[in-house]
């Protein structure tokens, strides 16, 4: 079995691994190529990058990992796990500069893959049509995730495009009322689907503004040239030089390492709620900021999260910044956890490793995005539709 493996050291490439080695062993290779130690390890893999279920039976086999001969293994220290939406699991800007690159660093050509394989199930971005989407995503790109590709993925969806569960895009708009009598609602604020969802949604939070990704993406660009130390080539899996030029590409979108940095770069926290998996991961809440924001993720597109003055209120009167502790912030953080819980529920979001697409060029079954990348590259295929 031959493997790539991106870590803290860069990229290596693991060749000739026996399937029925020793997990144990297969442990200690990953602690020798990534300086990680074993029981510090994450494993990551897919697109967008998702945990490896490891067993802790060092004995176990390596067949026993659901990883497959060629897969690419994102490995990043064990800094957070996957908890409810009411517990928020800090993410320091330490694990942003030490942890796989950002859902949009580093794995350009699969990106461009996947936007064709969305472009055909009608989440094209810019209402492009798919056939043009799926062209220019054939192009070759350059280098090739927390991490996350996020951004990894394309988000636009048409108003009109019924989603997979069946609600329109108006329908995912909840809220939910705070439970400390006040009247108040936790609220959703939509963020237009143009490749820059998470720049935009953090500009309305912080600054009240949808039209703010061409400066935060400079921002971007700004912190990591100005620290090449910590936002190594290894560690962004492209040269530092060439990240910045990237990052500015509005096509381009951003993850974990750019929350971590606006957090940062706002002196605030950032709580990132993903509808999947119930999880919040809290930018920032190391540094003692004494305020915070909130973002919502449904596997492709980033929201706002706001608190309304009351049900169905105009998003004038928003409050998008809020005491990072206290009465009020544990309330607005437990109306925030059961709309996320509502919204998965209703399964909102976009389960990316698990839905069944069929190629319409050879009509072959695929299973999750994944299988879908591989087939996409393998044949040059990529149309495909729901299954």
């Amino acid at each position: 079995m031959n493997l790539r493996c991106r870590g803290p050291m860069g990229q290596k490439t693991l060749t000739g691994l026996d399937p029925n080695m020793r997990l144990g062993n297969f442990l200690e290779v990953l602690e020798r190529e990534t300086g990680l130690r074993a029981k510090e390890i994450d494993i990551l893999t897919g697109y967008p990058p998702a945990p490896v279920r490891v067993p802790h039976d060092p004995d176990s086999l390596l067949s026993c990992l659901a990883i497959s001969n060629g897969d690419t293994l994102l490995i990043r220290r064990q800094e957070t796990t996957s908890v409810a939406a009411s517990e928020p699991t800090a993410v320091t800007s330490k694990l942003a500069a030490n942890s796989p690159a950002s859902e949009g660093t580093q794995m350009d050509e699969d990106e461009q893959l996947a936007r064709a394989i969305a472009a055909s199930l009608g989440q094209d971005n810019g209402h492009q049509p798919a056939s043009a989407a799926s062209a220019s995503s054939m192009q070759p790109a350059g280098n090739t995730n927390p991490q996350h590709v996020e951004a990894a993925r394309p988000e636009q969806m048409d108003p009109q495009v019924m989603q997979s569960s069946g609600q329109s895009l108006q329908d995912k708009l909840w809220s939910v009322t705070l439970p400390d009598g006040s009247g108040r609602a936790a609220v959703r604020r939509e963020i237009a689907s143009d490749n820059s969802c998470l720049f935009n949604a953090v500009g309305y939070v912080m600054e009240r503004s949808r039209d703010r990704a061409t400066a935060l993406r400079q921002v971007i660009a700004e912190t990591v040239a100005g620290d090449p130390d910590q936002y190594s080539d290894g560690f962004l899996g492209k040269p530092n030089a060439e990240y910045c030029q990237w990052i500015q590409d509005s096509q381009k979108w951003g993850g974990a390492i750019e929350l971590a940095i606006l957090s940062r770069f706002f002196a605030r926290e950032i709580a990132a709620y993903d509808i999947q998996t119930k999880r919040c991961d809290l930018y920032g809440q190391d540094e003692d900021y004494s305020e915070r924001v909130m973002l919502i993720y449904d596997g492709l597109h980033y929201d706002a999260l706001a608190v309304a003055a009351f049900d169905k209120a105009p998003e004038e009167v928003d409050i998008t910044v809020f005491a990072s502790v206290g009465l009020e912030a544990g309330a607005i953080t437990r109306a925030a956890a059961e709309l996320v819980s509502k919204v998965h529920e209703a399964r909102q979001f976009t389960d990316t490793a698990n839905f069944t697409l069929r190629c319409k060029d050879c009509q072959l079954p695929v299973k999750g995005e994944k299988e879908a990348i591989a087939h996409a590259k393998a044949t040059g295929h990529a149309n495909f539709g729901e299954f």
